[in-house]
């Protein structure tokens, strides 16, 4: 079996964005070995995340999408300096860990939190946050977000630039 393969396509929707090209079950089950399921590295493509939901470049590498037994998503995000997300919260909440660059994140009181690498926020379920990166440095965060009903995420207004300067 060639694990370095693409595998077929199914659609699938992460942080508002639907992917393509992404494993289905079919294909899932032949990269298993021993229960095991392995994703090449490179299996799945980069995608631009929607203006209608972040405000400058940010990119999304999807690390591995929800199942039956793990109702939780993961993705590198990637956001250029001043670039970050709307207002936004999550059904069953999410775990951020930054692992480049420095970032900043808010909440709906006006606190606005600087992140770097190694830090981990948790955002519980139904509060409203934004994250990005600095005004000058870029910043790459795992998002590990929890699914439930079949929701993820629920997007509002854009972040304006007096909220994201306040510290």
């Amino acid at each position: 079996m060639n694990f370095h393969s693409l595998p077929a396509c199914a659609a699938v929707s992460l942080l508002g964005l639907t992917l393509a090209c992404l494993p289905d079950a079919a294909s899932a089950a032949q990269n298993t070995a021993a229960g095991q399921v392995l994703t090449p590295a490179g299996t799945h493509s980069s995608v631009r995340a929607p203006s209608r939901n972040f405000t400058g470049s940010v990119r999304v590498d999807r690390i591995f999408k929800a199942n039956d037994a793990a109702p939780y998503t993961a993705a590198y995000v990637t956001f250029e300096p001043g670039a970050r997300t709307n207002w936004h919260s999550h059904v069953a909440g999410q775990h951020l860990i930054v692992v480049f660059g420095k970032g900043l994140t808010g909440t709906e009181d006006g606190r606005v939190m600087e992140i770097r690498p190694g830090d981990e926020i948790w955002c519980p379920p139904n509060v409203r946050h934004w994250h990005g990166a600095a005004p000058d440095t870029g910043m790459t965060h795992i998002a590990v977000t929890g699914i439930a009903g079949g929701k993820s995420t629920d997007w509002f207004e854009p972040v304006t630039d007096e909220q994201y300067g306040a510290r």
